[in-house]
């Protein structure tokens, strides 16, 4: 069956609750680039009525979920709560970072580990180093999958329905001079990713910016993450990522896959 099909069935159950789906809608319609929003914006964001929106913001206020100056709206330290009750009972992140830190430890660069979240990528699980990147960092961040390497390793293990659904609704933006944005391309590197098991970006989110990824698969046999080793293009050679870190992160990612497989 049709992914968007599926999707339209379970949204017209009578167990789908809409009013909690356009509540969520505006909690994740605020992001970095948008921390504070008037009703307008978020009825923009959203393209819910701006009577719901407003509804919805104050419910949110009143639970501490949001707060206001003027006009102006702004998520609180309090959502954090639901995040970290998705943390706190994940398995495979306390099963993951004691092998990311491992890796981190024998080859001096951070490791991180995210989930596919339709066209975007999300750090649960981060082991840094001293060493300082361009880019920030940390557990709830967001990237665009489609130019970073655990989007790639990620991307290329979803079935045809799931890669279409993906194409249909995905804006491939051109971040660097390097960034696949065009379907066939990306589609015949997904196609690489899948036969070689593991992915290099190569400059694609961020001029000087490289890094390889490999797949978290679970009991079945599906891929539920994938973990990471960035580093500065300046800095490290790819043939020295490709050589001495990929073996280390491909052992790594089979090590966390087997445990996570021996819990379940």
């Amino acid at each position: 069956m049709n992914v968007n099909k599926e999707k339209e069935d379970s949204r017209n159950s009578k167990n789908f609750i809409k009013s909690l789906d356009k509540g969520l809608k505006v909690i994740q319609a605020f992001s970095r680039e948008n921390s504070t929003m008037t009703i307008s914006e978020v009825s923009n964001k959203t393209n819910l009525t701006r009577p719901t929106v407003r509804r919805i913001l104050l419910t949110l206020q009143e639970l501490r979920f949001v707060d206001s100056n003027n006009d102006e709206f702004f998520l609180t330290a309090r959502i954090l709560n639901l995040g970290y009750a998705f943390l706190s009972s994940q398995d495979l992140i306390k099963i993951a970072e004691p092998f990311m830190q491992k890796f981190v430890k024998r080859v001096g660069e951070s490791c991180s580990m995210a989930v596919l979240d339709k066209d975007d990528i999300i750090y649960i699980a981060r082991v840094p180093t001293k060493r300082i990147i361009t880019i920030t960092l940390s557990v709830g961040s967001r990237l665009p999958a489609h130019a970073t390497s655990m989007g790639q390793v990620m991307l290329a293990h979803l079935s045809k329905e799931e890669l279409n659904d993906f194409f249909s609704n995905v804006n491939l933006n051109k971040l660097t001079n390097q960034t696949l944005i065009n379907k066939t391309d990306l589609l015949q590197e997904l196609e690489k990713i899948r036969q070689s098991g593991w992915a290099l970006a190569e400059q694609e989110l961020e001029t000087g910016l490289r890094s390889i990824a490999a797949p978290i698969k679970n009991t079945k046999g599906k891929t539920v993450a994938a973990i990471n080793c960035s580093t500065q293009s300046s800095r490290v050679a790819k043939e020295t990522l490709i050589k001495e870190y990929l073996p280390i992160l491909l052992q790594t990612a089979n090590d966390i896959s087997e445990n996570l497989i021996n819990q379940g």
